[in-house]
């Protein structure tokens, strides 16, 4: 754990995977994007397309809040519904506003969590973890003053998952938790979950379901937390927040049948992203950060590769990252993500093929 030595307007904190693939035609392969590739199924865009003859009607949520809560094994007072994971990030910020006094961000994480909660005004602190830490969070980094501590598991970008009982020690009364799983049912047996779990003082869980089966484009996700909690941000969100064919998708993928692909598709990306780090282990300038658990790993690019100096402060990411653009693959930037610099770059995890054409393309850049 550490401070961060840099001013807040280095990390630009809208900056989001997509953004690498904008202006760019059709001729790049997205490794920035981490939305399982061949997605959504054939069966669930049927479903989807038979919502429609109910577009007429307003949405109702009652079905769908109540699939989410059965595949949690909760009560349906415990679950709300949202148009994606971010909706809910804005959501705790707009609703918590008056009853947090010290906000704290573990970084690096996804961005949006700290960016909702400063458009709308709170001062954020920020705990920084470490790579030669593995980018693992001991509990005590924690300032035990933090009445809101936000926390990615499995974390983006640096795929790192952490021990649930590590995080449920952190829940206190009087603060909230929020641990972001928008990437756990990529993990095989969700592992670390603390979806289910009633019995932890003022935790928030906050789920998308738009990761494994591809629907970024709907945007729809959920929250799990104490009835009072979710009935305050319900409270925040605006009349008919989720689409009919959102809410119809997300009760689609809390069946059985859906959840036993989610879990065959969790298990492929296993295999695949231990491919990808096999390759990547060609590479002396090259080095992956912590132990990958997500659809993505996190690598760190030597200083003195691609033609760059160490003088640079790791600028060689930079430039390998356009060298890969100029051979048609899209990589994720890691220097806007609070508590990494230029050297860093996540990769999607993809098919075999995928990876080896991509580990060519490396050498060429590295070159």
């Amino acid at each position: 754990m550490r401070a961060d030595p840099a001013p807040l307007a280095r990390h630009d904190l809208h900056h989001h995977g997509d953004a690498e693939l904008r202006d760019a035609g059709t001729g790049l392969t997205d490794l920035a994007v981490n939305v399982r590739a061949g997605t959504p199924p054939a069966w669930l865009k049927a479903r989807l397309a038979g919502s429609l003859d109910g577009l007429a009607a307003y949405p109702d949520g009652r079905a769908a809040r109540a699939a989410v809560a059965a595949r949690h094994g909760v009560p349906a007072a415990r679950v709300l519904l949202t148009a994606g994971a971010a909706e809910a990030f804005v959501l705790l910020a707009r609703a918590l506003r008056l009853a947090v006094r010290r906000a704290v961000v573990v970084h690096p994480q996804f961005t949006e969590p700290e960016a909702a909660l400063r458009d709308a005004g709170y001062a954020v602190d920020r705990v920084l973890l470490c790579a030669a830490d593995g980018f693992r969070l001991p509990p005590r980094a924690v300032p035990r003053d933090a009445d809101l501590v936000v926390v990615g598991n499995p974390t983006n970008p640096t795929s790192v998952l952490h021990p649930a009982a590590g995080l449920a020690a952190l829940a206190r009364p009087g603060r909230i938790l929020v641990v972001d799983e928008a990437f756990m049912d990529a993990v095989p047996g969700e592992r670390e979950s603390l979806a289910g779990r009633t019995d932890v003082p003022g935790l928030v869980v906050v789920r998308s379901l738009t990761k494994t089966w591809g629907l970024a484009g709907l945007r729809v996700g959920y929250v799990l937390g104490d009835p009072a909690t979710v009935a305050a941000l319900e409270r925040a969100q605006p009349l008919w927040p989720v689409s009919t064919p959102a809410l119809a998708a997300a009760e689609a993928v809390c069946a059985p049948r859906a959840l036993a692909e989610a879990a065959e598709a969790a298990a492929e990306v296993g295999a695949d992203r231990a491919y990808l780090l096999r390759r990547l282990g060609e590479f002396a300038e090259v080095t992956t950060a912590g132990t990958a658990e997500a659809p993505f790993v996190l690598i760190h690019v030597a200083g003195d590769a691609g033609g760059v100096g160490a003088a640079d402060g790791g600028g060689a990411g930079l430039v390998v990252r356009e060298r890969l653009r100029r051979l048609g693959f899209a990589v994720r930037r890691g220097d806007t993500f609070p508590g990494l610099g230029p050297g860093w770059l996540r990769l999607a995890v993809r098919d075999r093929r995928t990876t080896d054409r991509f580990a060519e393309a490396l050498a060429r850049a590295l070159g």
